[in-house]
């Protein structure tokens, strides 16, 4: 019994003896890392406001109040790191070669990191205009370092991985895409005035733009009518929407000028046929 309880005043001895040695260090430590938190954050306030001063895309204003806070908060790790007695250099190279097993067990995610800095300073595309890649389309809505989220008209989100862009065929059309209507007039229509007409309801509708300027043209010559399209350019999200719009209008005024809309026809012949007996 006495044995124990002098082991128990030995660690009470020891315990106490660190608690002198280290605790004020470690309260120092932890007082430090409280500012360094609080000084990254006015930081980050301080940049972003800073940054958007100057004409720069989203992604990248992110991305530097981003490392402006990591910078800072570094610092301040490193302060207490040492005002705790941690030798910094040995604690650098461990984390070197750490990082380096670290970087080969996330690959997928570096590459995305990686692949998104390339997109943030080449600027294939920008928030807020349409693109097709790897099968899928949409408005760019948020550029970041892992992925890029694109918006579709029935309010869908794709999250796309960063890797999966860079290296690819990207068409890019920008805020306005060209939609196109066509409309089959018989060969005994006064085409002049078909399209005189069609014109005029592409100019008036309120989703076309005036520039660049709708080009309507007859479009071919089938077999059983002329065909002609109208092909006006729109905001991206006016697209499905005009394209409605302008087929009824048509629709509606050559019928109503008298001008022939001919169905679409098929004529089968069937040839060493047998002669039908009277």
């Amino acid at each position: 019994m006495e044995t124990e309880l002098k082991s128990l005043s030995h660690v009470q001895t020891t315990l106490e003896d660190m608690a002198l040695r280290f605790g004020p260090k470690l309260l120092v430590a932890l007082l430090i890392l409280v500012t360094g938190f609080l000084v990254a954050s006015w930081i980050a306030r301080a940049s972003e406001r800073g940054l958007a001063r100057f004409a720069m895309e989203p992604p990248v204003r992110l991305l530097l109040v981003r490392l402006a806070r990591i910078a800072t908060l570094a610092v301040f790790v490193m302060m207490a790191l040492q005002n705790l007695g941690v030798e910094l250099l040995p604690l650098i190279a461990g984390v070197g070669v750490a990082g380096a097993g670290v970087a080969l067990a996330t690959q997928g995610v570096l590459s995305n990191v990686v692949a998104g800095l390339t997109i943030i300073f080449t600027k294939p595309f920008r928030v807020g205009e349409f693109v097709a890649i790897v099968g899928v389309e949409g408005t760019v809505e948020e550029i970041s370092l892992f992925s890029t989220v694109l918006s579709h008209a029935d309010r869908s989100r794709v999250v796309v991985p960063n890797r999966k862009i860079v290296g690819e065929i990207l068409h890019n059309y920008g805020r306005i895409r060209q939609a196109e209507v066509t409309v089959r007039v018989s060969y005994g229509a006064d085409l002049k005035r078909a399209l005189a007409t069609i014109t005029d309801l592409v100019r008036a509708n309120r989703r076309a733009l005036s520039d660049p300027a709708p080009i309507i043209t007859i479009a071919s010559l089938s077999d059983s009518a002329v065909q002609i399209a109208a092909r006006p350019w729109v905001s991206v999200q006016d697209l499905g929407a005009i394209e409605s719009e302008l087929n009824l209008e048509i629709i509606d005024a050559l019928r109503g000028q008298g001008i022939e809309l001919p169905s679409p026809q098929l004529e089968v012949r069937l040839l060493g046929a047998p002669l039908a007996q009277g």
